[in-house]
């Protein structure tokens, strides 16, 4: 069976869930009539990334506004990996949904927190799941947690194939997240997925430029700063190829 990989490049509509749910069916629609087997969305997808107003924004685990993509998952054989911030008793995470297609959804918790987070979420390693497709393992990150060497050597360290990072980083930060990203696909042997917003978020201009590293350290495809649509990457006889939809 082939791996068919998609990342999501986004333009979040600020706090506007509904907006930014359509446009995650959208794309996971589209995705799926390439084949893809995975489909994963940039940090705080949902939501667009937010601190101050996270709280009020925020996912549960059991929320019935995955309803739909919980049907897509399942309808359509495709993974989903969708941002929010999450709820888990009486703490707030920055975190993933990892959605299933037999229905099961997985929660993975950003385990280091960006310069000012912590004023507003809390970080855990107790949330760490892992994934296989097609005989591939795959780990998940989240923005920051690619800052820190630790991540990837723990995710290495766990036989991981599969590297995905969901991202809101700024133009100003791509040019070091794709050093260490190259750098960790070469020094791990892991094939490395990065999906990035482009537009606004928070204020901020994203920096897009999501991308798909081999495991040789070999950069296979890239987006532009501007664009939103899909990156889709195919695994042929341990080959990528890559194509771009807008």
């Amino acid at each position: 069976m082939k791996t068919i990989l998609a990342a999501a490049q986004t333009k979040p509509v600020r706090g506007d869930i509904e907006a930014n749910l359509a446009d995650h069916y959208r794309l996971i629609l589209l995705a799926v009539q390439k084949g893809a087997n995975l489909i994963a969305f940039p940090e705080m997808s949902i939501t667009g990334y937010e601190r101050e107003d996270a709280q009020k924004l925020a996912f549960k685990k059991n929320d019935s506004r995955l309803d739909h993509l919980k049907k897509l998952a399942s309808e359509n054989n495709i993974t989903i990996i969708a941002g929010a911030p999450i709820q888990i008793d009486s703490d707030l995470f920055i975190g993933e949904f990892i959605i299933s297609p037999d229905n099961s959804v997985s929660i993975y918790t950003k385990q280091f927190l960006h310069e000012g987070e912590d004023d507003f979420f809390q970080y855990s390693f107790d949330y760490n799941p892992m994934l296989s497709i097609e005989n591939q393992i795959i780990s998940f990150a989240i923005c920051a947690d690619i800052d820190n060497p630790l991540h990837p050597e723990n995710a290495c360290n766990r036989a991981t194939d599969i590297y995905i990072a969901s991202i809101f980083f700024t133009p100003n930060g791509i040019p070091n997240a794709y050093l260490d990203l190259q750098s960790y696909a070469q020094k791990h042997q892991m094939n490395v997925l990065m999906s990035n917003f482009s537009g606004e978020s928070w204020g901020y201009l994203s920096g897009g430029k999501s991308a798909f590293w081999n495991n040789k350290g070999e950069l296979v495809a890239q987006m532009n700063d501007s664009d939103s649509g899909l990156l889709l990457v195919e695994n042929q006889n341990d080959n990528w190829a890559s194509q771009i939809i807008k």
